[in-house]
C-alpha cells in the first residue's frame, strides 16, 4: 500500500510534504513553487508508487505543469537512494554532494548530472536551496537550506543531524568531523527557529538542540 503523504508546512511560496517509506521509515521531502509548479524531491528512498502520489498532489491554484524537475540526494547510503533509478530520465536532474556522487552511480548506475560542493545554490522556478557539507556520515553528505522570507530557515539534513544527536560515524575521527561541522555550518549560522527535517523520524529546531552540544561531543556518539 503507498505511504500516506503529510504537507508538513505551507509556507508563502512554497509547500513541504513528506512520506515515510520502507522498513527503515525513510522520510522523503517535495517541495512545491506555488506560483510555477516546479517541484524538487529529496532523497528517492524508496517505493515509487507512493513517490508519484506525493508528487501528483499539488497545493491547490498551483499549476499542473512543469512537475518534478530534481532529484536530491543527501547522502549515498542504500537506504536513501533505492527509487533513484526511476528518475534517472531525460529532462530530470539528479545532483548528490561531490564526494559521493560517484557511490552513488556505481550502485544504482544512474548518472549524477550535477555534483554538489559545499556553499553551492540549487536554484529552480521559485525554490532555491544552499548546500551545506557535512562531513563524517559519508564522504559527501549534504544538508539543504531553504530561507523563507519573513519565517525560520527549513534544513533537510538525511542522516547528519536528528533529534538529539548527529548521525552514526564509525571512528572518533568521523564523529568528531561531523559534530565540527554541524556546530560550525549550521548552529552558527542558523538561528535556534531554523526547523531540521530530518532523514528518519521527526523533525526539531536547531534551538531545540543546541544546549545538547557538549554532551554530544562528551558522549562522542
Amino acid at each position: 500500500m503507498p505511504a500516506e503523504s503529510s504537507l508538513i508546512h505551507d509556507l508563502p511560496a512554497v509547500t513541504i510534504r513528506r512520506i515515510a517509506v520502507s522498513e527503515m521509515s525513510n522520510n522523503i521531502y517535495l517541495l512545491t513553487a506555488k506560483k510555477s509548479g516546479v517541484q524538487v524531491l529529496i532523497d528517492a528512498a524508496d517505493d515509487i508508487d507512493s513517490i508519484r502520489g506525493l508528487i501528483a498532489q499539488a497545493p491547490e491554484d498551483t499549476p499542473c505543469s512543469p512537475g518534478l524537475k530534481a532529484v536530491l540526494t543527501t547522502h549515498q547510503h542504500w537506504d536513501h537512494i533505492r527509487a533513484l533509478p526511476e528518475f534517472d530520465v531525460a529532462g530530470m536532474d539528479l545532483l548528490a554532494g561531490e564526494r559521493d556522487a560517484g557511490a552513488i552511480e556505481a550502485e544504482k548506475g544512474v548518472r549524477i548530472r550535477r555534483r554538489l560542493s559545499h556553499g553551492d545554490t540549487v536554484t529552480y522556478d521559485g525554490i532555491t536551496l544552499e548546500v551545506i557539507h557535512l562531513r563524517g556520515h559519508t564522504p559527501g553528505s549534504v544538508a539543504f537550506a531553504l530561507s523563507v522570507e519573513d519565517g525560520p530557515t527549513h534544513l533537510f539534513t538525511g542522516d547528519s543531524l536528528f533529534p538529539g544527536g548527529v548521525g552514526k560515524t564509525w571512528s572518533g575521527e568521523d564523529f568528531a568531523q561531523l559534530l565540527d561541522d554541524v556546530e560550525a555550518r549550521l548552529f552558527e549560522v542558523y538561528d535556534d527557529d531554523t526547523v531540521v527535517h530530518p532523514g528518519h523520524g521527526d523533525p526539531t529546531t536547531l534551538g531545540a538542540e543546541r544546549p545538547q552540544l557538549p554532551e554530544w561531543r562528551q558522549r562522542g556518539w
